[in-house]
């Protein structure tokens, strides 16, 4: 039980307090235990400035469960970090960003989904998902339609830089603004969630892998790894500065 407890709270450290997350509390692994899964990087080709960069990779075959849910019963596999505090409820704001890069290689699998950074609801659907789709960095929510955030031709091979304003609600009285790069693709307005409380999840999570086995006529699905850096929440957007080194 000691070893347990020891464990246990290593692992919180780690991605709780490993990183600047600003206002954010502790994050842990989502049914994904693999150690390629995930790790935190310095000297990488990747990394530009010189602080701590998140590296995700999933592999076919990267499913699991827990008592809520089975990713292999369901077409899904990941390899995500979840908040832990499940605090953020109706009438808050918050400025939100994190940097993504996708590399030359990364591997395109639609039709099957695949969503890097969602904000999920306790105990119902996720509000907004920022997918990938079809080559793409598009958002995907209370909106009739994909907000394109990233085209496709720009996508890979550098990083970028998105920034959320959110002003969380079920009323309609809410707005969600995104700049990527320094330039505002979404200005929204209305009803934010739908649940009594929303948390940040990120890294690569896919959906229905079967729809790409089935378009390819192929038993298995390419791997994806992807890039994090500067993960944050701040009450300003001052406060997602990335600190350098």
């Amino acid at each position: 039980m000691k070893n347990v407890i020891l464990v246990l709270l290593s692992l919180f450290f780690f991605y709780g307090c490993a990183v600047d997350r600003g206002s954010y509390g502790p994050f842990k692994r989502s049914l994904n235990s693999k150690s390629y899964g995930y790790s935190m990087e310095e000297n990488t080709p990747y990394n530009s400035n010189g602080n701590v960069i998140e590296r995700f990779e999933v592999r076919d075959g990267d499913c699991a469960a827990d008592q809520g849910w089975n990713d292999c019963k369901k077409d899904r596999e990941r390899s995500e970090l979840s908040e832990i505090n499940k605090v953020t409820t109706s009438g808050s704001k918050y400025w939100y960003g994190w940097n993504i890069y996708f590399p030359k290689d990364y591997n395109i699998v639609y039709p099957t989904k695949v969503a890097l950074g969602q904000f999920h609801q306790h105990h119902a659907p996720p509000a907004w998902m920022f997918q990938n789709h079809n080559g793409g960095y598009f958002l995907d929510g209370y909106t009739p339609e994909y907000l394109t955030l990233i085209d496709k031709k720009d996508l890979l091979g550098k990083w970028h830089k998105i920034e959320m304003q959110v002003k969380w609600t079920r009323e309609n009285n809410g707005y969600l603004n995104i700049w990527v790069n320094g330039v505002q693709k979404v200005k929204y307005t209305g009803r934010t969630m739908t649940a009594s409380a929303v948390y940040f999840k990120y890294g690569i999570y896919r959906s229905f892998m079967s729809r790409y086995k089935t378009r390819k006529n192929a038993d298995t699905v390419p791997s994806q790894v992807v890039y994090f850096s500067n993960v944050k929440r701040a009450s300003s957007r001052d406060g997602l500065k990335e600190k350098q080194k």
